[in-house]
């Protein structure tokens, strides 16, 4: 969030300076591991459709302006295999904002993606304008056009404090002292360091994915899609084989709750890392059930309800806020960054954001 808000504060003219512990893109955070779902339909339609729909535009215009190729629409295809009920949101979603859908019965599906096996009851929802975003070339395309635009990138600077003042801040890290007007902090998993005097309602979780081989090519994009599979409150996301790399699944739920600066314990080290993906795979996709190509893990910081926080310091309305992304919000990095841009020049946003303010929660401050 913080690479995209910088750069298109920078093509506003307004001088920005850019802070990270690491050298963005890196694996220490939550934007790594090469694929991510970019969707549209969300149960809690506003902010999140015309966010998703502002960042389908953007992501188009980053491709254009980075010349590089950042979102393939392969199209995102939604099974719920307990029936259509936990569907029915997803086109409530669509009639509402005219989006579009396809939905498929579970023969249409078998019949379309023969690598699926489903239960009778098993009902899908394709998004055909979806499909499955770049990660890593993302923030390297935003990275170098926020340079081009005159920002300023301090990799490797870890914050060590901040002292917030009635018109500006100061932010210390190790050897240097930064002064500004305005700051956005949007540090991920780093946010309940600092922002501890808050005591923000965040959980950073530890979650696992794996790559598997296939048999075959129906598992091969451009043959399969990006998936998202629901049964009960259990949900599996996936992605196609990517150039012979392997399909690619996590388990959005689950994890194990970790604190910020701990060594985070490598794929593998939990029974459940592979068994919670093989039980999905030999389930509804046992010709994708070979062997474990490689697996990773990732950072999640989960808010109670799991939706975003973005809002304004409490008090300090010269600071911006960004934190609790929850699993689900790089499909938004685009629209988010222009609106923390926003937020930050202009003290407002052009999309209502109100779903995602501090006070639902009990803070300090």
């Amino acid at each position: 969030m913080g690479m995209a808000a910088g750069y298109y504060l920078a093509k506003r003219g307004v001088r920005t300076i850019l802070l990270d512990a690491n050298d963005p893109p890196h694996i220490e955070g939550s934007h790594h591991g090469e694929t991510r779902l970019y969707r549209y339909t969300y149960q809690d339609q506003r902010p999140y459709v015309p966010l998703a729909l502002r960042a389908l535009d953007l992501w188009k215009e980053l491709e254009a302006e980075a010349s590089e190729k950042i979102l393939d629409q392969t199209g995102v295809l939604s099974i719920a295999v307990d029936g259509p009920s936990s569907l029915e949101s997803k086109l409530e979603a669509a009639r509402a904002f005219s989006l579009s859908v396809e939905r498929y019965s579970r023969e249409e599906i078998l019949k379309r993606w023969p690598g699926f096996t489903l239960p009778e009851i098993a009902e899908g929802i394709l998004e055909t304008r979806a499909g499955i975003l770049s990660p890593e070339k993302a923030i390297q395309s935003y990275r170098k056009l926020a340079i081009q635009e005159g920002a300023v990138i301090h990799p490797h600077t870890r914050i060590e404090n901040i002292t917030y003042h009635n018109n500006g801040v100061t932010v210390q890290a190790k050897d240097q002292t930064f002064t500004a007007d305005k700051l956005l902090i949007s540090s991920g998993a780093g946010n309940t360091r600092l922002l501890q005097e808050l005591e923000l309602p965040l959980k950073v979780m530890r979650k696992a994915v794996g790559w598997f081989s296939t048999e075959g090519e129906k598992f091969r994009s451009p043959n399969f899609p990006g998936f998202v599979i629901t049964k009960g409150t259990t949900d599996y996301y996936g992605f196609p084989d990517m150039d012979g790399a392997g399909l690619k699944i996590g388990r959005h739920d689950g994890g194990q709750q970790v604190q910020f600066g701990d060594v985070i314990p490598p794929f593998g080290s939990f029974a459940e890392d592979e068994q919670d993906l093989r039980q999905c795979l030999n389930s509804y996709m046992p010709q994708a059930s070979g062997s474990l190509l490689k697996g990773s893990t990732c950072l999640y910081t989960v808010t109670p309800d799991e939706h975003f926080i973005i809002d304004h310091h409490p008090n300090y309305k010269h600071v911006v806020l960004a934190a609790g992304f929850s699993g689900h919000g790089f499909k938004f990095v685009s629209s988010l960054g222009e609106a923390l841009g926003q937020m930050v020049a202009d003290g407002k946003s052009e999309i209502d954001m109100s779903l995602f303010k501090l006070d639902r929660f009990s803070i300090k401050g």
